[in-house]
């Protein structure tokens, strides 16, 4: 039976719940780019099957913030997917800072080295900078979902090198946590 992804392509394309926003881009729209792109080379692999949170460029999830991270959960848990991925693009005051990272319910689980495979597999796809697996119970997404959840901050949107790859090059972003995926599971 193929292995079940859903992919949660963070925030939403207006409020309540859109994400961050620089240099005329937005974390939406990146992380819906890059989440489509994803679900296509999952769904080319026999071996997986992806689902989407955001099905289209302006599909709005919920009323609320809450309401908008219940129905990403929700349509994960009822699926039921083996794998939540929460795709996101950070934001930083410091416009020097740069790189992947990724978060997690806690250390040691299926959760935590996934995410450390998928740091692996953006930074050589990406050359930016890995900044390593994070601990945060306090995330919804991470602590809602039955199966394992894993948030990624792809890089900085804040910071003008990373947020002209993710907007210029999505597919090496796609094709990095495709291959972070692979490697969790041994297939690469």
């Amino acid at each position: 039976m193929a292995i079940r992804i859903f992919i949660d392509q963070g925030h939403n394309p207006v409020n309540p719940n859109a994400g961050a926003e620089a240099f005329g881009l937005r974390e939406q729209d990146i992380t819906y780019e890059v989440g489509v792109r994803l679900a296509a080379l999952l769904n080319s692999n026999p071996n997986f099957e992806a689902r989407l949170s955001r099905n289209s460029p302006t599909e709005q999830l919920g009323t609320s913030t809450t309401t908008s991270l219940q129905t990403r959960v929700m349509g994960a848990n009822n699926w039921p997917a083996d794998f939540f991925i929460s795709i996101h693009a950070n934001a930083s005051t410091i416009p020097t800072a740069s790189g992947s990272e990724a978060y997690v319910y806690r250390v040691d689980t299926p959760a935590y080295y996934m995410a450390t495979r998928i740091l692996e597999g953006l930074n050589y796809m990406t050359g930016l900078p890995n900044r390593g697996v994070l601990t945060n119970p306090r995330l919804y997404v991470l602590r809602a979902t039955s199966m394992p959840a894993v948030l990624v901050e792809m890089g900085y949107l804040t910071n003008w090198t990373d947020a002209n790859l993710m907007s210029t090059d999505p597919e090496s972003f796609a094709r990095g946590i495709y291959n972070g995926i692979l490697m969790y599971y041994g297939l690469l």
